[in-house]
């Protein structure tokens, strides 16, 4: 397995309080990572990302499908959209939802290869 961490970023960890370039923007990444990763933190919001994984969706769908109260769908989309994990599309009254990106979209196929199809392996 490669190293995640350099051997001069790993000395710079230990040796001192001056930070270079390179930490620098892996404490800014490792930052995005957290914010991230805690937006998927609530069992709500990865639900609707594994749907939304499959093809765009309106909050209707999402909330007969779930069995939420819209309230609770639409807060929990609201957060996705200010973590930029979903984006928007209005067809006339209707808002639809899907993955901002592909790397939404990676990670939550990682995640359901890992947590969804463990059933089928039991």
């Amino acid at each position: 397995m490669p190293a995640i961490v350099s051997a001069r970023i790993e000395d710079e960890l230990r040796d001192g309080p001056e930070v270079s370039p390179e930490l620098d923007a892996l404490m800014r990444n490792a930052r995005d990572a957290s914010d991230f990763l805690k937006a998927l933190s609530h069992e709500s919001r990865l639900l609707l990302l594994c749907l939304l994984a499959e093809r765009e969706r309106s909050v209707t769908e999402l909330e007969n499908i779930l069995s939420l109260r819209q309230a609770s769908v639409s807060q929990q989309l609201a957060r996705l959209r200010l973590e930029d994990l979903v984006t928007t599309r209005r067809d006339g009254k209707t808002i639809y939802y899907s993955l901002a990106n592909d790397d939404v979209r990676r990670v939550i196929s990682v995640i359901y290869d890992i947590f969804c199809d463990r059933d089928e392996e039991d």
